[in-house]
């Protein structure tokens, strides 16, 4: 997984890979570093999608571009458009199964 503090690097991952997932967390979010660790865990699984982690306490720009409001927050992008995004923890084959919609 990658970690993004700036929105001009989120941006070039974003427009440079086919399949984008964007976790947007905090430390202090219980679910979030859980979602982290299944995030971690698919990333292994989905070689043809880039990982990527927002750290909305670091990058609060980010955060407010993608309208993000609730912890955790994951985007999922393809061919460099967002396609859907989910809030909440989710287990392992929601995920999956969010990547693969």
């Amino acid at each position: 997984m990658i970690d993004v503090t700036s929105e001009a690097d989120l941006q070039d991952i974003i427009d440079k890979n086919e399949s984008v997932v964007v976790d947007f967390w905090a430390t202090w979010c219980g679910p979030c570093r859980m979602l982290l660790t299944i995030m971690d865990d698919v990333s292994k699984d989905i070689a043809d999608t880039v990982f990527v982690k927002v750290n909305v306490e670091d990058a609060k720009d980010i955060a407010m571009k993608y309208d993000v409001q609730t912890l955790p927050t994951v985007i999922v992008f393809k061919s460099g458009n967002e396609v859907i995004s989910r809030t909440g923890f989710m287990s392992k084959s929601a995920l999956v199964d969010l990547i693969n919609s």
